[in-house]
This record gives structure tokens, sequence and C-alpha cells, in this order.
């Protein structure tokens, strides 16, 4: 005697959608189990004796026991859901009851089916290419705090999202949510695609973005898709990219690689095949861009906030970071039309972090008067901290370089003094000192120096570390605009 339950999901509701494997198994079965608009599509597949028990919705523990049932009586029994059994279905109910102690003995054989978001995004193009979640905003089994959570971690995570149960009568306000939690975190023209009824009759297709979207213009019946940091439209077919066709051949999977160039920068940038630090390093910009709470900003700053946040791992640099305007432009014009030859930097540690392959290809010096014996000499006769000394013995040989400070606010304001006493006039000047004194009056005081393009880091915070990264981004800034960091690494 055969006791055999078939969970099987038979596609969005088309027959060519319904697999072989599936019409086989109701064919082969004495009992048809489902939900009551889901049996006339497998009609066409019944046995004359076959038996149907459906139900009504919200009646899925119901419609189990009564498989089970029939199973233990000896008969096939083939429980059917819409799309996949496994996905949103009965397949989970069937072995969790079996779990507790029904149906022993039973055989349960699950059959896979082409579930609504397949359907859906075969409609739509090519949008689940990439790496995809799929959420349900029916809070009927799930607390919707729960949801939420999960609605956050797959727009943060940049995963391309299908949406079930998206709106109903009673749930008008959850995908209005949805929208405005993924805001947050896409842009606004990321293509959103919604499907009604799909593979049915009435069947309504919709290419839209997610600024445009409206939620009011779905129902239960409908799957919605909302694509990633590089879905876009073309010729009304929404896609992601897999990876296929990249800018540049990489030993690593780089998924920036995919993503638009970004606007607002200058020309040029790297030329050639990655080297492996490179396609880290673009692959962390790429992971750091996407988490900015407001990454939509110039060029001339975001490129120096990338390299600032990648060096320290800290998001406070999108607060901390103080610029002039277009400070980042003006200073490497300066290098590109040969204005600027020298940095000074008030400790070796910043000279240190300052790329020796971008030194080079633009033919800049880099100088540090820390050690210098006319600057101890200096330091013990006026009382002065040593990096004080060495950025008046600079200011005398070099009064137009780019002064790069990340240890002492003592050089920072004897910079500071000296530019307000007309001895020199500094192409730009990185400030980034660290400590407890003087530190943030210094960088106060940098700020008055008007005429002087400036980066600087607000408060206590800073190190050698960070000054060298912003000088790095003013070195590399012709690589900004397609987002290709590391040239020099």
């Amino acid at each position: 005697m055969e006791r055999k339950i078939f969970v099987v999901g038979i596609g969005p509701g088309s027959p060519e959608d319904v697999t072989p494997a599936v019409r086989t198994a109701i064919s082969e079965s004495d009992v048809i189990v489902g939900y009551h608009r889901y049996i006339p599509f497998v009609t066409p597949w019944l046995r004359p004796d076959a038996e149907c028990v459906d139900t009504g919705m919200k009646h899925e523990r119901e419609r189990a026991e009564q498989a089970f049932r029939y199973a233990e009586e000896g008969r096939t029994v083939c429980v059917v859901s819409s799309g996949d059994a496994g996905i949103y279905g009965m397949a989970s109910l069937i072995y969790e009851m079996q779990s507790r102690g029904r149906g022993e003995g039973v055989e349960i054989v699950p059959l896979p089916g082409i579930s609504a978001f397949q359907k859906a995004a075969s409609l739509l193009g090519a949008p689940v290419s990439h790496d995809f979640c799929v959420l349900s905003l029916s809070d009927l089994m799930t607390p919707w705090a729960v949801i939420e959570r999960r609605i956050r971690a797959a727009a943060e995570a940049d995963f391309v999202t299908a949406v079930y149960n998206p709106r109903s009568n009673e749930r008008y306000w959850q995908l209005h949510r949805l929208k405005e939690l993924f805001l947050l975190c896409r842009n606004a023209d990321t293509p959103v695609g919604y499907v009604r009824q799909a593979g049915r009759e009435g069947q309504h297709v919709v290419v839209t973005t997610l600024g445009d979207f409206n939620p009011d213009e779905v129902d239960m019946f409908t799957v919605v898709i909302i694509g990633n940091s590089q879905s876009y439209t073309w010729q009304g077919h929404f896609i992601t990219p897999r990876g296929y066709y990249r800018k540049t051949p990489s030993p690593l999977p780089r998924e920036e690689e995919n993503l638009p160039s970004l606007t607002g920068g200058v020309g040029g940038g790297s030329a050639g095949k990655a080297t492996v630090g490179q396609n880290i390093m673009m692959q962390s910009f790429a992971t750091i861009r996407r988490e900015l709470r407001h990454p939509d900003i110039p060029m001339w700053r975001l490129w120096p906030l990338l390299h600032a946040i990648h060096t320290t791992a800290d998001f406070a640099m999108e607060r901390l970071l103080w610029m002039d305007d277009e400070a980042t432009e003006r200073i490497h014009a300066m290098i590109a039309q040969g204005k600027l030859t020298t940095i000074i930097t008030d400790v070796t540690m910043v000279a240190s972090g300052i790329r020796k392959g971008a030194l080079q290809r633009l033919g800049l010096n880099v100088k540090c008067y820390l050690s210098d014996p006319r600057a101890e000499a200096l330091a013990r006769e006026q009382g002065l901290t040593r990096a004080q000394a060495g950025i008046r013995i600079a200011v005398g040989e070099h009064p137009d370089a780019l002064f790069a400070i990340g240890n002492a606010p003592t050089a920072l304001l004897e910079l500071c003094r000296l530019v307000r006493q007309g001895q020199c006039h500094p192409a730009g000047i990185v400030g980034a000192p660290v400590g407890f004194v003087h530190v943030e009056e210094s960088k106060h005081a940098a700020k008055t120096l008007t005429t002087i393009p400036k980066l600087l880091i607000e408060g206590r915070k800073g190190g050698s570390t960070l000054a060298a990264t912003l000088v790095n981004s003013i070195l590399t800034y012709d690589d900004a605009a397609n987002l290709m960091p590391g040239r020099d690494v």
C-alpha cells in the first residue's frame, strides 16, 4: 500500500509553466488538495476518478491534515501550491507536521515549480541575474518589526529584491514604508518592475524607477522587483548585469565594475590591468559609497571622503571632513599645471604614507624638516616643538608648497601664523593633527585662511595616515570619475 504525498508547485498559473514532473504527479494522484483558486489550474491533468479537496485562504493546516489522513489510508495525495511549493508554499508545513508525529511512514515528495518572481522577472527582462532576495510583506505570521528589519538588511546589502504580498486593502502602508527604506540606500533612478497576474489572464507589466514607483498601483496579485545599484533599463527591459562585461579584466570579482561612472569629476584615470591590491581597494570604495548617508555629493568632496573612510573604517568622516569648495580639484589642477612641485609634512609618518608611485608619476617631492638639524636647534633656542620649528624652516624654502599636517597642532598653528604674516601662501593645506591640546583650535585657525584650499579633519580626530590618504586623494583625482582608486598601490 503506497503512502505518499506529492507537494508540488504549479507555477504562476499558465499551463505552459507547469513542469512535466508536476503534471505526472497530478495524473498519478488519487487525491488533490489545495486552495480552491488553484484547483482549476490542474484540471487538465486530473484522473477521472481523482478526488479534489479544496479550502479557502488561511486553512493551510486543515489542508495539510487532510493530506495526511488520505495518505495514511493508503492513497496517493498531491498537495498543490502556486509557484514553487517551497517558496511561501505548503512544503514546509507538510514537513513540520510530520516532524511533530503525523503521518509516520508517509513518503513526502516535493517537486519544484516556477515561482511568481521568476515568471515576473522573465517578463521584465533579466532583473535577478545577480544576488537577490525575496521578501513577503504579509504580517499574518511574521511581526512587522521583523519584516522591516529584513527590508533594511536587503536594501543596505544591495540585493535585487522581489516583494510578495505587497499590498492589500488592510495592508495599504507597508509598501510605502518599504519604498521609503530603500530610498535611504538606493538612488531614485534605480529600476523597479512590477507584474500583475503574471502568466494569467489580465497580465500587466510595468517598468519604472524607485522614485516614480507608486505603491498604490499594485495589489496582492502583483510581484514587485527592485533593482540593485548596478541595474539599468534598456529598450524597456530591466537588466541587472552579472559582470561579464567588465571595464578591466581582474583576478577577483568586482561588483563595482558594473557601476555607472560617477559624475562631476575629471577625465583620465588608470589604464591597463588592475592589480590585486587595486581590485580590493575598488571593492572597498564601492562598498563605502553604498553605505554613505549622503552619497550624492560633489566629486571633489566624495573622492577624499572615500579615501578617509577607507583608511579609518570610520563613517564619522562623513561628518568630520571639512573642505573648501572644490579644494581637491583646485590643488590637483596646480599639480597638473606644474605650479605645485613640493609637499611639506610635519612628521615622517605622513611622508611615508604618500604613495611613491604617484609622486614619481607627477614629478613631486616630499620634504619633512622634523629631523633637520636646523629645526632641532631652533626648537631648543626658542622653546618650540620640533614640528613647529620644521614648519618655519620649510616656509622659508617652499612658501608655495602643499602642507600636510598629520600629527602636531603646533605645526598647523605655526603655518597659520606665518600665512597671516604674509611669509607664505601655500598651494593647499591638509590639516589632520590629532590629540587633545590645541588640536581643535588649530583647525579653527586654518579655516580663516579663506584664499587657500583646505581639507581638514574636524575635532580631535586625525593622524598621519589620514593626512597621507587625503594627500593621495588629491594626487589621484584624475581617477575619481571612474571610481578607480589605487593606481599607485
